[in-house]
């Protein structure tokens, strides 16, 4: 199974396929020019879609780096915590 880390590495890497994996990790809206409004959206649809999770508008501006993203997404209820794991399962019996 795909650990959260692994897949919301791959999930930036598709919005910013520039940055190495250590600057992903350390990649934020505030030190990388990229992330504007476009990519933010895109990042949140790629988001959504990989971890199978409905991200409100109130919390668009709390997702401001890999690490609060990272936060956010393992703090969901143990609902969305079981489809972040359920999704790699899936993926990978494919």
């Amino acid at each position: 199974m795909l650990d959260l880390e692994t897949r919301l590495m791959r999930c930036f890497s598709s919005v910013f396929a520039e940055l190495s994996p250590e600057e992903i990790r350390a990649a934020s809206a505030e030190s990388l020019s990229a992330w504007d409004s476009l990519a933010a959206v895109t990042l949140i649809a790629v988001l959504q879609q990989e971890f199978e999770v409905q991200i409100s508008l109130a919390d668009y501006p709390k997702l401001k780096s890999f690490d609060a993203v990272e936060r956010y997404l393992r703090s969901r209820n143990g609902a969305g915590q079981a489809k972040l794991h359920s999704t790699a399962a899936g993926r990978e019996a494919q």
